[in-house]
């Protein structure tokens, strides 16, 4: 177990008030976790982490029974949860939903039989379903990515931007990077959408190098679509271009950081382990005196190569 899930598991032991020994044996405890099944690089390392909270959280609390679902699709998810329903008994609910509108009413059917709900990432259109909500700060992702190239670039030049797809968490990535860009001297020469995909982002970046002529540095707001910057730059031979950034701490990309990579030196966590605090958080609603309700941003400390190791999971697939 690496030193920052030891800290999380610690950590939900002393919310709830106890040790894993003194753990109350006077029922089972059913927590469902929906998820979407592992179609990209990031929920990919959401199937991982909630695998390994999973091992974790039934290794330290005998009574507790987590259940791991994944689907395709908003439909899938949504029938899923319609047979975790009528099969278990849940006490509880975490779900990272496939859409927002899609999965708000199966969502607050799980919540009318007594479940207790905890909704990670993508937020759902009722947010009072919830009990729990644990997210990445998308806002920070990008402001300080944003704040750190402003330093490094002196307050000048010009960048071109990737975004993902249009979403919310798209909207604020780009929204804490243009606020902090645009109080500097530094022009945004181009932002397109790349669908947070790295074959889209390989082709629009051939497009950005093919259109201008100078460019200073690269921001693509998510690291699959960094990888596909990367790429187009060494291939075209360009030589100007300081720094190429992404976002959300895949293994790859930590790995640049530990081995102080000139164009890649830094990077800003989105982590798909997030999926495990909201698992771990939720156990402590129900181990101890320790009610967990409310809203939970995850910090996004630049990850530099100081601190690249606290965010780098070997095994995982992101």
């Amino acid at each position: 177990m690496t030193n920052l899930r030891k800290h999380l598991l610690a950590s939900t032991l002393a919310l709830a008030g106890m040790s894993a020994g003194a753990f109350a044996q006077d029922r089972n405890i059913v927590i469902a976790v929906s998820i979407p099944a592992a179609t990209h690089g990031w929920t990919g390392g959401v199937v991982y982490h909630a695998m390994q909270a999973e091992r974790q959280i039934e290794e330290a609390f005998p009574n507790v029974d987590i259940v791991i679902s994944t689907s395709q699709s908003a439909a899938a998810q949504a029938s899923a949860l319609e047979d975790l329903s009528a099969t278990r008994d849940l006490s509880a609910l975490v779900i990272l939903p496939f859409t927002s509108e899609e999965l708000t009413g199966p969502v607050e059917n799980v919540r009318d039989t007594g479940a207790f709900i905890t909704v990670v990432d993508r937020g759902l259109s009722d947010d009072s379903i919830q009990d729990l909500y644990v997210a990445g700060d998308n806002i920070a992702v990008g402001a300080n990515t944003a704040g750190w190239l402003v330093e490094q670039l002196d307050g000048e030049g010009q960048i071109v931007v990737l975004r993902g797809i249009p979403t919310v968490i798209d909207d604020e990535r780009i929204q804490g990077f243009t606020e902090v860009i645009n109080e500097s001297g530094i022009e945004i020469l181009d932002i397109q959408y790349a669908n947070w995909n790295q074959d889209e982002a390989f082709t629009l970046m051939q497009d950005y190098l093919a259109k201008y002529p100078h460019i200073d540095a690269v921001w693509a707001n998510d690291d699959d679509m960094l990888l596909g910057v990367l790429e187009a730059i060494e291939q075209s031979g360009r030589s100007e271009i300081r720094y190429a950034l992404g976002g959300n701490g895949m293994r790859e990309v930590i790995e640049m950081v530990m081995a102080e990579n000139p164009m890649t030196p830094i990077s800003t966590p989105y982590p798909p382990s997030m999926i495990a605090t909201a698992m771990y958080m939720t156990v402590a609603q129900f181990t101890g005196q320790a009610p967990m309700r409310g809203s939970f941003l995850l910090d996004a400390p630049l990850i530099t190569p100081q601190n690249a190791e606290q965010f780098y999971f070997p095994d995982s697939p992101f």
